[in-house]
């Protein structure tokens, strides 16, 4: 049996032979021809990552069109359709105009009007389609995104679901400060004059 003294020298690492031999056995393997771990993938973040899935739910729309449209075909018509398709999932309530609700922001009671995709949600997908078009090889100047069909009819979603909520939409205007102008005295004792500028 070996003492407590030689067990304390090969967990010591002792110069000894018996040390060294048990050293050689518990030593780990030759790790030279190890391949190195790949580099782990950098986090998307929370835009790019949604970015993606739209990407991919648009890409699977046209596949699923009869007969199925191949991107670079795709043009305006085939978007809009897509955003009519959204709305079948949305969830914001749009008052008909003979509802009672219909103008109300905030209704009494349930109604049988539909739910729709809200405004902002496809203002905010449209955008995100359009830089993942470009960014998928697609070229700016035929980005069926960015046409100003999608603008139009975004701009009709907005102004509509705003009178059936009845929250108007107003752009907000940036002030401008007012510029006054002053003259300075001349030397023979004119007058100062001030103008003052308002912009529109």
């Amino acid at each position: 049996m070996m003492s407590s003294e030689k067990i304390r020298e090969v967990g010591e690492g002792s110069s000894s032979r018996s040390s060294s031999s048990a050293a050689i056995s518990i030593a780990p393997p030759d790790n030279h021809h190890r391949q190195p771990s790949p580099p782990p993938t950098p986090q998307l973040s929370r835009y790019e990552s949604q970015k993606r899935r739209d990407w991919n739910t648009f890409g699977q729309y046209l596949k699923n069109q009869r007969p199925p449209v191949p991107l670079p075909q795709c043009n305006y018509n085939h978007v809009l359709d897509f955003l009519r398709y959204l709305d079948q999932f949305g969830k914001t309530k749009v008052h008909m105009h003979g509802c009672l609700f219909f103008g109300q922001p905030e209704p009494p009671g349930p109604c049988t009007c539909p739910l729709r995709q809200a405004w902002g949600s496809l203002d905010a997908l449209i955008g995100r389609l359009r830089a993942a078009y470009e960014e998928n090889g697609g070229l700016q100047e035929t980005n069926p995104f960015a046409s100003g069909a999608i603008r139009v009819y975004l701009r009709e979603v907005r102004d509509s679901q705003a009178k059936a909520r009845g929250i108007p939409y107003k752009k907000k205007k940036k002030k401008r400060p007012n510029l006054q102008i002053k003259a300075s005295n001349n030397n023979d004792g004119a007058t100062a004059t001030t103008f003052q500028l308002q912009s529109s």
